[in-house]
């Protein structure tokens, strides 16, 4: 197929790679030129616009930070919308509210074509493996039309209900997720202070209902061995647990374990850590409690 992407950062730019490579044709555009041209290296073509990505395009992709660079992206002059064909598929795979995907949703449809959102879950890492948890909403035909494109970037796929669901998935999940991390590294740091070993805390925990996947897997890759290089941002898990909670507090939900952990990661933008990795969180625990918690090296 002939596939438009826009949006070539850190997780975008290893998902338009892994198209590539699956033998479909790719048209990029972004803001950062020399992400554009080293897509173009491996065989993209170059656009200008997102209207002249979608024009060239059977199916067309975002992967953008937020709500308001998808309208812009979409609706604005030069968007996605002014160019895409009647019959084509537009996919965003960004993170955002789902009231902007059924309004973008619902300017596509005027124009003939469709469009489903599907935001990824995992890191940077999973992005570049191809291995993505791909959140899907939308019409279920035209997610089957998809999924040849989809299947390049993930290969844990979920399709959650109609248009919306998709981000609806991903927000429920991040927010949660934020809150675990949060509460796991809580306990570390307490323990750590009180006496106990790193190894001791890991062997008990992993024993009882406490255990869970960021203790598992994301925390000893990264900050448990002092790395919080960006493999997903805070300042992106903030913008997610914003929205998750604009989304939950709309419904009528109490959320006030996920309050807590929005608060957190205020904090840590406050601290300067919004380019580090969300795991960075730990660093704030740290330095209030005098102590360092990290994995024995090898």
């Amino acid at each position: 197929m002939i596939v438009g992407f826009i949006g070539l950062g850190t997780m975008g730019a290893p998902m338009a790679r892994n198209i590539l490579k699956k033998g479909h044709q790719v048209v990029v555009a972004d803001v950062q030129q020399s992400a554009v041209s080293a897509l173009v290296s491996l065989g993209a073509t170059a656009a200008t616009t997102p209207s002249q990505v979608a024009a060239a395009s059977e199916i067309m992709i975002t992967m953008l930070p937020d709500a308001p660079d998808v309208e812009r992206v979409a609706l604005g002059i030069g968007g996605v919308v002014e160019g895409i064909r009647s019959g084509a598929v537009y996919i965003d795979m960004s993170t955002i509210d789902p009231e902007t995907t059924r309004k973008v949703g619902a300017a596509i449809a005027k124009k003939g074509a469709a469009m489903i959102d599907c935001p990824v879950g995992k890191t940077a890492d999973a992005a570049v493996a191809g291995t993505l948890t791909l959140m899907a909403g939308g019409s279920a035909e035209v997610i089957a039309r998809c999924r040849p494109v989809l299947d390049c970037m993930g290969t844990d796929f979920f399709h959650c209900g109609e248009l919306g669901a998709g981000q609806t998935m991903k927000l429920t999940n991040n927010l949660l997720a934020t809150a675990i991390m949060e509460a796991s590294i809580e306990a570390l740091v307490t323990g750590t202070k009180a006496g106990l070993t790193l190894d001791t805390m890991m062997s008990v925990l992993r024993t009882t209902m406490a255990w869970n996947n960021a203790l598992a897997i994301s925390m000893p890759k990264r900050p448990l061995v002092g790395d919080f290089a960006p493999g997903f941002m805070m300042k992106l898990a903030h913008k997610d647990c914003r929205l998750a909670l604009k989304m939950v507090e709309g419904l009528g939900i109490l959320a006030p374990v996920g309050r807590a952990a929005l608060a957190s990661l205020e904090e840590g933008l406050l601290r300067g850590l919004a380019d580090d990795d969300v795991g960075a969180l730990l660093k704030l625990r740290e330095d209030a409690a005098g102590v360092q918690v990290r994995l024995a090296k090898p």
